[in-house]
């Protein structure tokens, strides 16, 4: 039995076969029967994890056993509020019946019967526990654990309650570590008869120990914890929205208390923590006269406040209800300036806690998305799209109960960026800011630097969109529809808007002066001119009308030709009339001028006396023209079928 190799492949089968153990006789036989095989996917997952703990418990037995053969020794490592302690495992067959080990350790002698203590690493104060105690949370070995097991552990197998720390201590120092259910168990009973087995460690010791160690531990990973330090923040902005509100209704409360006394002084003060001042300086109106405002008001607004004083309508009060609004405007003064350092106070906090974000959205509207989120790191996981409407989730889910338009802006619509822009601009800006407001956070959140050039880069790219945007909607108002102006060629004959005032004044054509009597003869010219053009036009496009279509509106358009011609000739007529006597009569102007306003009345009732039929006639001249057109149509659909069906 000097092979090594041969004595790990007897046990083996030993395991398998259940054959009787050679190495020793008194240890029970195992009756596993069927060997280990690779899990599939098509295993049922309770078959998966019983061969799962099969191989664990294998793995154990062989473990042991080699240890058996080398000679060497399973120690556990116990972490106490004192110290590291070292027991030495001195029945490794009880591990075996892990369900059973419990009883073992329900007294004290059946306990040093299996573990024995052989090494205990003290602390030597309160700082090297603490440290110890927060790497251990992180399963990372301190420097004092790792000197210890250099000088105790050699060559043994080392049982750990983390199978993290268990994996780094077996990679800096080189030791064999154990985890599984039965070192798990070994826990429980060390840690119920812990002092016991370490003498010198008593209860009374233990207790306080552990307390105060837990305290110290708590109060450290608040301290540094990343998801606690914003808290501050939180609690910052809440309080200074309710003293916002506190001292509206403070304030509010002193103008109407001491507005019965002094009714116009809320006029002509405006600001409330100006009038708190003047109110707790003054006190009665009386004395506004012989007072120096100069420290509170402008000299415009308090000789107007004397003025006003010296006529007030209001009623007289007392001393006491003088004192008692002198308080609350204590109160007011001393709100106003406790908020004056909050706001000191969470600005900068929000410059060291999150200077990205600060520098894009600004302290406030920062500090209300991390009390909206939770937390820094919470705000951090949630996408841009959720940043630009957080606020405003009521709004969102009444859009899409009523299918409606969604909100385009929460609490993100109070940055400074958002109010720059035009009405029209607004959405696209704050999808913008929300989109680099959430690569801020999650770089203050999760990041290592302090500074804040990310968030004024990205400021400034945000500036000069909103410049881009600015000017697209000014190309768009000045200029087509995508932006660019309209190209026109420039003409100096044209004087339309600003290019009447570029193009020089045209010189006075004297040829271009005419008498009454030659702009008579040029405007009767000019009308029969244009009266032989029409035919001509009215032929050219007979001529491109189809001979069926012609014969159709041939007699409702000359008839409609002849109709115009006839007025056009009588208002000739009549404006030649008017001109001749104009002209041959000047003396006689206002007989002349009677006769044409009675004439011209005539005329008027004789046209609106034709007009009125005329309209009838044109009702019954175009309803003939429809029905001839519809017959024209109906004629040429048949000529159409009767040569479809000759061919």
């Amino acid at each position: 039995m000097d092979n090594p190799y041969l004595t790990i492949r007897i046990s083996q089968l030993i395991y398998q076969r259940s054959i009787p153990s050679p190495l020793n006789s008194t240890t029970p036989s195992f009756t596993y029967l069927k060997p280990f095989k690779t899990p599939t996917s098509l295993d049922h997952p309770r078959r998966l994890q019983s061969q799962q703990r099969r191989r664990a418990a294998h793995q154990a037995f062989l473990r042991r056993k080699s240890c058996a053969i080398h000679g060497l020794v399973m120690l556990v490592l116990f972490e106490t509020p004192a110290g590291f302690a070292l027991f030495k495992v001195l029945d490794e067959g009880k591990l075996d019946k892990v369900e059973d080990l419990w009883k073992e350790f329900t007294s004290a002698e059946s306990a040093r019967k299996i573990v024995k203590l052989q090494a205990f690493n003290k602390f030597e104060n309160t700082s090297d526990a603490l440290s110890a105690a927060t790497l251990l949370i992180d399963s990372k070995p301190s420097k004092g654990l790792r000197k210890f097991l250099r000088a105790h552990c050699d060559g043994e197998t080392l049982a750990v309650a983390d199978s993290k720390l268990g994996n780094a201590i077996k990679d800096k120092l080189k030791i064999d570590c154990l985890h599984n259910n039965a070192v798990m168990e070994l826990m429980r009973g060390l840690r119920n008869q812990l002092t016991e087995l370490i003498s010198g460690l008593a209860v009374q010791d233990l207790a306080p120990m552990s307390l105060g160690l837990s305290h110290s531990l708590s109060r450290y990973k608040l301290k540094f914890s990343p998801d606690k330090v914003d808290t501050m923040i939180i609690q910052a902005i809440g309080l200074l929205d309710d003293l916002d509100k506190e001292l509206n209704t403070y304030a509010m409360r002193v103008r109407e208390w001491y507005g019965w006394h002094f009714p116009e002084l809320s006029k002509i003060v405006q600001d409330n923590i100006q009038y708190a001042k003047v109110v707790k300086l003054m006190g009665n109106r009386t004395n506004a006269v012989a007072l120096d405002f100069s420290e509170v008001l402008s000299e415009e607004t308090e000789a107007e406040l004397k003025e006003a004083a010296v006529i007030s309508m209001g009623t007289e009060v007392s001393d006491l209800d003088l004192a008692n609004i002198k308080e609350l405007c204590d109160q007011v003064l001393a709100l106003s300036e406790y908020r004056a350092q909050l706001y000191d106070y969470l600005k900068s906090r929000m410059n060291t806690i999150a200077p990205n974000l600060t520098a894009l959205v600004g302290e406030l509207v920062g500090a209300r998305l991390i009390a909206h989120g939770g937390s820094l790191l919470n705000l951090a996981k949630q996408p841009g799209s959720t940043v630009q409407i957080l606020g405003a989730e009521k709004a969102l889910f009444r859009a899409l109960k009523t299918k409606h338009a969604t909100p385009k802006y929460g609490l993100i619509f109070h940055a400074s960026l958002v109010g720059q822009a035009a009405p029209k601009i607004k959405g696209k800006i704050s999808r913008s800011l929300a989109a680099k407001t959430a690569l801020a956070i999650r770089y203050d959140a999760l990041g290592d630097s302090q500074d804040n050039s990310m968030g004024l880069e990205n400021r400034a790219k945000l500036e000069t969109r909103l410049r881009v945007l600015e000017g697209r909607e000014l190309g768009q108002s000045a200029g087509s529809t995508k932006g660019k102006p309209k190209i026109e060629y420039y003409d100096k004959d044209r004087k339309k808007g600003a290019g009447a005032l570029i193009t020089p004044a045209k010189t006075y054509n004297t040829s271009a002066d005419l008498l009454l009597e030659q702009a008579t003869d040029s405007t009767r010219s000019n009308t029969t001119s244009e009266v032989a053009a029409l035919p001509k036009k009215r032929k050219h496009r007979e001529a491109e009308l189809p001979p069926s279509e012609k014969t159709v509106d041939a007699t409702p358009m000359s008839e409609a030709k002849d109709a115009g011609e006839k007025r056009k000739k009588k208002r000739k007529i009549s404006e030649s009339e008017n001109t001749n006597l104009q002209v041959d009569d000047p003396v006689s102007g206002d007989k002349s001028e009677e006769q044409i306003k009675k004439k011209t009345k005539k005329k008027k009732d004789v046209n609106q006396d034709e007009e009125v039929p005329s309209k009838k006639e044109k009702k019954k001249k175009h309803a003939e023209e429809e029905q001839a057109m519809g017959d024209a149509v109906h004629k040429k659909k048949e000529k159409k079928k009767k040569d479809k069906g000759r061919e």
